[in-house]
């Protein structure tokens, strides 16, 4: 329906002569939550994109959804031009798993680029003293809601540490419900797999009752690693979280935020956005905290999707090519 409007409006001025002063492409980058990284992270994009507007002609905005799943889906059925989606989710959607099982390999899905890190944080009370994530057996756990990251993330946690949903009390609340259920003591710990500094975690680390950011390590993790190679070991650091019952960084594993878009995008669009971002990164890295470790180089990791040719092609002019998989090359 709002592809439909705008094309009406679009024909209108041309029939009335208006067409060239008015000519314009909307896209709309989905991304997830107001409280998360990806919503700022969309805002980033696009308010650099619309900066050039005169150069490009091209109008973004940002839309606040569900997160990865929705947005790999609302992207391939035309409903966003772009989404921010976890490293993982870009996996199963391309391979056809998980939420994609019965659907099959999503074969119009492109990358576009990878954007910050995002580590899965599980925040508990302090009285459990959960010196693990194993430590949270048969306790109140919010995992995700149903279409987030975050629930897979939790699942293949609980797998590695020999655990299915059944082992604990599962909650399937939004992250942004999470810091105030555990100040209510409705639940014992959450789970949130996202970029740090983090306003839910800060929330949830500041009430009344005490927490700490429990540690994801061991055997069944590095397992985990080996079977999912899109997991990357990395830590939470405490400095961010002041108020928080850790006194060093706290291990855990991680995904990447990346940039996805549909084959049927226009490479001109693409490659604007894409170039924009590149030619721009130290002024975009200033944008948030958890851009702070950007670079050229890791932006083209994380990858599943083949890589969309408007983004390839300023690849190429920037002599970056060489940092992306081969067989995302096409």
């Amino acid at each position: 329906m709002k592809k439909a409007l705008i094309l009406f409006i679009a024909v209108l001025f041309c029939i009335t002569g208006f067409g060239p002063a008015f000519a314009k492409t909307f896209v709309t980058i989905g991304t997830g939550g107001v409280t998360g990284v990806y919503y700022p992270t969309g805002g980033a994009i696009s308010r650099m994109v619309n900066q050039k507007s005169s150069v490009y002609d091209i109008k973004a905005t940002v839309e606040s959804t569900g997160g990865s799943v929705y947005n790999i889906n609302a992207v391939l059925s035309g409903d966003l031009e772009f989404g921010i989606a976890q490293s993982d989710r870009q996996f199963q959607a391309v391979k056809g798993m998980a939420e994609w099982e019965q659907a099959g390999p999503q074969k119009d899905l492109r990358a576009v680029f990878s954007i910050h890190p995002e580590l899965m944080t599980c925040v508990a009370a302090a009285d459990l003293k959960a010196k693990n994530f194993g430590d949270l057996k048969g306790k109140r756990v919010n995992v995700g809601n149903p279409g987030s990251g975050q629930l897979q993330n939790s699942k293949d946690v609980l797998e590695a540490y020999g655990m299915t949903e059944s082992d604990i009390v599962a909650e399937y609340a939004k992250a942004v419900e999470a810091p105030s259920l555990l100040q209510d003591e409705k639940i014992d710990a959450f789970v949130y797999t996202v970029g740090h500094p983090n306003g839910n975690i800060k929330e949830a680390t500041s009430g009344r009752i005490k927490v700490s950011i429990v540690p994801i390590e061991g055997p069944g993790v590095d397992a985990l690693l080996d079977k999912y190679p899109y997991y990357a070991k990395s830590f939470i650091k405490v400095d961010n979280y002041p108020n928080a019952m850790n006194d060093a960084d706290v291990p855990s594993i991680g995904v990447k935020a990346t940039l996805v878009t549909s084959a049927k995008v226009s490479d001109d669009v693409v490659y604007a956005v894409t170039k924009e971002v590149f030619d721009n990164l130290e002024d975009f890295k200033k944008l948030h905290p958890a851009y702070a470790v950007l670079n050229a180089q890791e932006m083209l990791q994380g990858l599943s999707a083949p890589i969309h040719p408007g983004a390839l092609k300023y690849f190429k002019e920037a002599g970056l090519v060489k940092y992306i998989k081969p067989e995302l090359v096409k």
